[in-house]
C-alpha cells in the first residue's frame, strides 16, 4: 500500500531557479551548498528558509520513499535532454509530491478552460470546500498560484485578483510525456481514462502533442485497462 502524501506540504513560494537548483543537485550536475547559496541571496528568514528547504526536500532532494525511482527517472529525463521544459520537469514532481499543489492546478487549469482565465476569489473559495475555511489554505493556495507564476504557466493580473493562464508549452518528448502522465496519475490516487489524458485540467500548461493511447501501452511503469465496453484506463502498475 501506498504512504498517505501529506495534505497541503507545498506551503512555501518555491521560485524557479530554487527549484531547478534542486533538480540539477538530484541529477548531479550541482551541489547542495549552490541551493544554499541561493537561498542566502534570497534574504528568508529562519523559519521561512527552514519550511523553504523541507519543500525542496520533498520535491527533489529527499522525496518520500514511494516516489525516490520517479524523482530519480526525472532527473535522468532531465539530464538526458537539454531542451525540456524545466518547468515540466517540476510540474511533474510537485504534483506527484503534493496533492495540494496538484489541486490548485486542477482548479485552475478547469476554471481557465473555456476563457483563458479565473478569479482568485473561486480558486480560493474552491479549494476551501476541500482542506476547510482556515488561514492556512487561503495563505498556501497563494504560495502556489505564485510559484506557478514564477515557473512560467499563469500571470497573476489585477492586483492578483485574476490568475491568467499562459500558452502551454509543447511536450514533443516521450520520457517526459509518460512521466507527466505517471504524476497524473499518482496524484488523482486511480485509473485515468486514456481520452481524457490529451486534456488533463491538472497539466493544462502542456500540450501533450505525442500519441498518448500508444505511449501509455508502451511503458513499464504504467498499465492500460480496459473497464467496460469501450472504456480504457491507465493504472500504476505496482509491481514491476
Amino acid at each position: 500500500m501506498m504512504a498517505l502524501a501529506p495534505r497541503i506540504g507545498f506551503d512555501r513560494y518555491i521560485a524557479l531557479e530554487w527549484a531547478t537548483t534542486a533538480l540539477k543537485v538530484r541529477a548531479g550536475k550541482a551541489k547542495l551548498e549552490d541551493l544554499e547559496s541561493l537561498l542566502d541571496d534570497a534574504g528568508l528568514g529562519p523559519a521561512a528558509r527552514t519550511k523553504t528547504r523541507t519543500v525542496l526536500k520533498r520535491l527533489w532532494l529527499d522525496p518520500r520513499g514511494e516516489l525516490v525511482d520517479f524523482a530519480d527517472r526525472g532527473a535522468a529525463i532531465f539530464e538526458a535532454h537539454q531542451h525540456v521544459p524545466v518547468t515540466a520537469m517540476h510540474w511533474g514532481m510537485a504534483v506527484a509530491a503534493y496533492p495540494f499543489f496538484g489541486k490548485v492546478a486542477e482548479l485552475i487549469g478547469r476554471l481557465s478552460a473555456l476563457q483563458g482565465d479565473c478569479t482568485s476569489a473561486e480558486i480560493h473559495r474552491r479549494m476551501s470546500e476541500t482542506y476547510g475555511e482556515r488561514e492556512g489554505t487561503y495563505r498556501m493556495t497563494n504560495m502556489v498560484i505564485q510559484s506557478q507564476a514564477d515557473w512560467g504557466a499563469v500571470e497573476r493580473v489585477e492586483k492578483g485578483k485574476r490568475v491568467l493562464r499562459l500558452a502551454p508549452a509543447a511536450l514533443g518528448n516521450d520520457e517526459l510525456t509518460v512521466w507527466l502522465i505517471e504524476a497524473a496519475v499518482r496524484n488523482a490516487g486511480r485509473p485515468l481514462a486514456i481520452p481524457t489524458l490529451q486534456s488533463l485540467p491538472m497539466l493544462f500548461p502542456f500540450n501533450l502533442t505525442q500519441p498518448l493511447s500508444y505511449l501509455v501501452s508502451n511503458t513499464e511503469r504504467l498499465v492500460v485497462r480496459t473497464e467496460g465496453p469501450s472504456n480504457q484506463v491507465v493504472a500504476l502498475r505496482l509491481a514491476i
